[in-house]
């Protein structure tokens, strides 16, 4: 048997749930602001004005739900950098699979320079 959900108090819930991270992001963001210098840690580009809305708050541990008041699990990165972060946090968790190990099976065998020598040697005759 099928539950019905009601819309109404599925968009409601949503809606708050929106809500309630915009706050607790805008909450780290600025003690995050009033800790660090408004540069970016991986690129060091410097931000103000109305540019300083491109510096983003990383979490460190990527646990948005971990915010120590001394900013230790933050680090503040520009748009660039938090997504080419996120990107190869998420690229490393489907690498790793659910064990976090290295498959051996998978190793690289591949040797594009293998020959090369003697491709060289051949040329140059």
């Amino acid at each position: 048997m099928k539950t019905r959900i009601d819309k109404s108090k599925l968009t409601q819930v949503v809606a708050d749930a929106r809500r309630s991270r915009q706050i607790r992001e805008q909450e780290y963001r600025e003690k995050a602001l009033k800790i660090f210098p408004w540069i970016c840690a991986r690129c060091g580009r410097e931000f103000a004005g109305k540019r300083l809305r491109e510096l983003t708050v990383h979490h460190k541990d990527h646990n948005h739900d971990h915010n120590p008041p001394d900013g230790s699990n933050w680090e503040l990165l520009c748009i660039y950098c938090h997504d080419n972060e996120h990107s190869r946090y998420v690229e490393q968790e489907w690498h790793d699979g659910d064990t976090g190990e290295e498959d051996e099976t998978t190793a690289l065998t591949h040797k594009p320079f293998a020959g090369l020598d003697a491709l060289l040697k051949k040329t140059n005759e």
